[in-house]
C-alpha cells in the first residue's frame, strides 16, 4: 500500500471543531511497596476540583463526565460517576469509565472528543486516574474455592474437617498489579515486551541508560524553569503537602544505572529498574469544549484535538503501537516528521521509545509492517518528551494518556508550536495517538 492509498478517513474526528481548554494533574507519586496516601478516585477529584476552580466554572454546567481508569478499588465502581458526583456536579449529569490498558486516558479524551463533535454536548470534563498502590492482592483459586466450602460448612465437625484442608498453598496472593501487567495471550511481560524490541532494533544497555538520564535531566529542567505549572498540589488527611513529582533523581547517571541489574530476562537482559517507567499513582483531567461553550463562557483555549488513531499489532510487539497508530494520522494530514513541532510518546520503557524512533524512519519496517513505500524522517530529540516522561515522572497506567495529550498542549503552547501528536503503546498490542493543534491555530 502507497503512502497515498493510505490517507483514508477511518477515525477522523467529523463534525464540530473540539477545543481543549484547559487541564490539570495531580503530582505523580511513586509506589513504595505499601499502599499511597490516596485513592484513584481522590486523585481525580483533585485534579478536577482545581481544574473547575481555576476556570471558574460551575460543576453543574458539565455535560458528561469521562474517567479512564484501569483497576479501580472495590468502593470506586464506575469511578468516573464517583468522581462526577463528588465534583458537584449533580445527580443529572451522567458519567462513565472507559478502560484500554495505557491509554484509558487518552480513550477518555477522545470518547470526550466525539461527543462534542457530534453535537450531542457541549463541555466535557475527561481525564485519567490510577492509584497503581491500590491495585489489590487477591486470594488465589484454591483459597476462594475453599472459603466457598468453609460458608457451606455448617456443623462443628464439617468446620473441623474443613480446616483440616488448609495448606501453605492457599495462602500464596495474587499480586493483581503483576497479573495485569503480563499478557494473558502470548504470556509476556510489559518488560519482556521492551526486551524483545531492544533485540530486535539492537537498543543497547548503555544507549537505553542514557535515554533514563535524559528523561531525569530534562523533568529537572522543567521542574527548575517552572514548566510544571499543570502541576496541582495534594494534600493527605495528616497534612503532608505533596508538590512535585516525587520520582525524579536529578541525579541519575549512566554510571549509577549501569549497576542495575536486569528485572525481566536475568542474568543477560538489558531493561532494568532504571530504565523503565516507574510505578506510580496519579491523576489528569482536561476540559474540552465546542466552539458555542468557549463563547458562552468565556473560556480559554488551550489547543485543539484534530484527529485520533488506534491502531493493533503483535501482543508481543507492543511496544511498537505509536509508530502504527500515528502513521496514518500523518497520513491522512499530510505531514513528515518534520511538520510536528512537539512529539509525545509515552515512556513506558527507554527501550520502547527508541525502537519507536528506529522503527519510524525504517524503510524495511514501514514497507513490510505498514505498507508503505519507505520510512518517515526521523524525530527530532529536541521535539520528544522535551519535559521528561514516564521513565522520571511515572506511568500511572490510566493517567498517562490524559497527562501526555495536557502536557503536548502545555509545551505547544509555550513553545509556540502549531502541530503535536502524543502517543501510548498499549499492552495487549495496540497503539493510540492523538493530533493536537495549537493555541494560535485553533484561535484563528
Amino acid at each position: 500500500m502507497s503512502r497515498e492509498a493510505m490517507n483514508h478517513d477511518a477515525g477522523r474526528l467529523r463534525g464540530r471543531p473540539v477545543y481543549v481548554v484547559d487541564g490539570t494533574r495531580t503530582p505523580f507519586l511513586k509506589a513504595r511497596g505499601r499502599p499511597g496516601p490516596f485513592h484513584a478516585s481522590d486523585l481525580a477529584h483533585a485534579a478536577g476540583r482545581a481544574l473547575l476552580t481555576r476556570l471558574a466554572v460551575d460543576a453543574g454546567r458539565v455535560d458528561q463526565v469521562v474517567l479512564g481508569c484501569v483497576s479501580s478499588g472495590p468502593d470506586e465502581a464506575n469511578i468516573g460517576r464517583v468522581v462526577a458526583l463528588r465534583l458537584g456536579c449533580g445527580e443529572r449529569v451522567p458519567a462513565w469509565t472507559v478502560q484500554r490498558n495505557c491509554a484509558s486516558g487518552m480513550q477518555a479524551v477522545e470518547s470526550a472528543a466525539l461527543e462534542i463533535a457530534s453535537g450531542r454536548c457541549d463541555l466535557v470534563l475527561a481525564g485519567g486516574t490510577e492509584s497503581m498502590s491500590h491495585h489489590p492482592v487477591l486470594f488465589n483459586e484454591l483459597m476462594v474455592a475453599w472459603l466457598g466450602a468453609w460458608s457451606q460448612a455448617r456443623t462443628l465437625g464439617a468446620r473441623g474437617k474443613a480446616l483440616m484442608q488448609l495448606r501453605a498453598q492457599h495462602f500464596k496472593p495474587v499480586i493483581a498489579l503483576l497479573r495485569g501487567l503480563t499478557d494473558p495471550v502470548v504470556g509476556l511481560s510489559m518488560g519482556q515486551t521492551a526486551e524483545e524490541l531492544a533485540e530486535r532494533f539492537g537498543v543497547d544497555r548503555a544507549t537505553m541508560d542514557a535515554y533514563a538520564v535524559r528523561s531525569h535531566q530534562r523533568l529537572d529542567r522543567a521542574n527548575g524553569n517552572g514548566w510544571m505549572d499543570e502541576i496541582e498540589p495534594l494534600y493527605d488527611s495528616d497534612g503532608n503537602v505533596y508538590e512535585h513529582d516525587d520520582g525524579l533523581r536529578p541525579d541519575s547517571s549512566t554510571d549509577a544505572l549501569a549497576k542495575l541489574r536486569p528485572v525481566f530476562d536475568r542474568p543477560v537482559g538489558r531493561v532494568t529498574a532504571g530504565n523503565s517507567a516507574q510505578v506510580t499513582d496519579g491523576a489528569a483531567m482536561l476540559l474540552l469544549a465546542s466552539q458555542a461553550a468557549v463563547e458562552a463562557h468565556g473560556l480559554p483555549v488551550l489547543g485543539r484535538i484534530v484527529d485520533s488513531q488506534w491502531a493493533g499489532l503483535d501482543p508481543a510487539q507492543m511496544g511498537l503501537g505509536p509508530v502504527h497508530a500515528m502513521a496514518p494520522l500523518m497520513q491522512r494530514h499530510g505531514l513528515d516528521s518534520d511538520d510536528v513541532g512537539v512529539w509525545e510518546i509515552n515512556e513506558a520503557f527507554a527501550a520502547q521509545v527508541i525502537a519507536c524512533t528506529r522503527a519510524w524512519q525504517s524503510d524495511g519496517y514501514c514497507r513490510d509492517q505498514l505498507g508503505l513505500d519507505g520510512g518517515f524522517a526521523p524525530i527530532d530529540e529536541d521535539r520528544l518528551n522535551v519535559d521528561g516522561g514516564g521513565v522520571s515522572l511515572g506511568h500511572p497506567v490510566g493517567a498517562s494518556g490524559a497527562r501526555i495529550t495536557l502536557h503536548a498542549l502545555k509545551v505547544m503552547q509555550r513553545e509556540q508550536r502549531g502541530v503535536g501528536i502524543a502517543s501510548l503503546c498499549i499492552g495487549g498490542g495496540q497503539g493510540g495517538a492523538l493530533l493536537l493543534e495549537g493555541a494560535q491555530e485553533a484561535n484563528a
